[in-house]
């Protein structure tokens, strides 16, 4: 038993992108921008355990997830036809068994905040599962995407200010109207790298009919997605100044922006490597505002 884990580690860490923490890190740094927000500064290491592993956990579940569900467009796309389900090299039935425990794991850890989180939690499973179909059937599933990689919000809020009331009474008590916008926020800023992840694999898209953000916008993919920056900041900025935030969280906003505009210049000619560039970089963005409100409130 041990020697067949042994042999097969291999393919799980390639299954859930383990060399690759970018995608994790994209969830994680608003998780811990609202946590810190909700708890008013430093939230305590145990929330801080169970929002960072639980993020790792479960992204690593939804690769799982994810790779089963598209393996056969997968294998068309140049990309991502050598993962381990689209090449053969892991069956369907290990890779969810995979992803299940991933999932299990980070339930398990939610079990250990109270009600509202474990209620939400539900919430955030239901979208995570429903995401990778989105692609066939919704013009952006970017947009399915940013609520799945933004729940992380309100659940922070829910750990940090929520009782023990099993009710969507206790919920709306304990996550604030404040948070459900900057996670409508935040939603912007997943469909701005997603989309530039998108462009990268438009050509292998249109081939198989995959429905993409870069394909509905088209001509206007570029301007498509500073917009979708700017409308994230812009209502970042707002929202946290209504929230008491001050100077510190600005010059990270500020921080961010001026990463943002920086991606402009690697996607404007829609090169792939430049657009792959801006994808990849883009947890530095949300590290920049999260690095904002810390600091923010530690300054108080």
């Amino acid at each position: 038993m041990l020697n067949r884990l042994r042999q097969r580690l291999p393919l799980y860490l390639d299954l859930i992108r383990w060399s690759r923490p970018a995608g994790w890190l994209l969830l994680l740094w608003p998780t811990l921008s609202a946590l810190w927000i909700a708890a008013d500064g430093f939230p305590g290491w145990h929330l801080l355990a169970v929002f960072t592993l639980g993020t790792v956990l479960m992204r690593s579940a939804g690769c799982c997830i994810n790779d089963v569900a598209d393996r056969e467009f997968d294998r068309h796309v140049k990309r991502t036809a050598q993962r381990p389900v689209t090449r053969g090299a892991l069956p369907v039935k290990e890779a969810l068994i995979v992803g299940a425990v991933l999932a299990l794991a980070a339930f398990v850890l939610v079990l250990t905040t109270n009600a509202p989180t474990i209620l939400l939690s539900f919430a955030a499973l239901a979208i995570t599962l429903a995401y990778p179909y989105a692609k066939r059937f919704v013009s952006m599933p970017q947009a399915v995407l940013g609520v799945a990689f933004s729940f992380g919000i309100p659940m922070a809020f829910a750990a940090a200010q929520g009782g023990r009331e099993w009710s969507l009474a206790a919920i709306n008590a304990a996550v604030p109207p404040q948070a459900w916008w900057l996670m409508l926020g935040n939603l912007f800023w997943v469909l701005a790298y997603d989309t530039e992840y998108a462009m990268v694999d438009r050509d292998d898209d249109l081939k198989i009919g995959m429905r993409t953000s870069a394909i509905t916008l088209g001509r206007f993919d570029v301007i498509g997605v500073m917009a979708f920056y700017a409308v994230y900041l812009a209502s970042w900025a707002a929202i946290g100044r209504s929230l008491g935030l001050g100077r510190a969280f600005l010059l990270g906003i500020a921080v961010a922006a001026a990463q943002a505009l920086w991606h402009f210049t690697l996607i404007r000619r829609r090169e792939h490597d430049g657009c792959f560039k801006a994808f990849r970089l883009n947890h530095w963005v949300g590290a920049a505002v999260f690095a904002g409100v810390a600091l923010d409130l530690a300054l108080r």
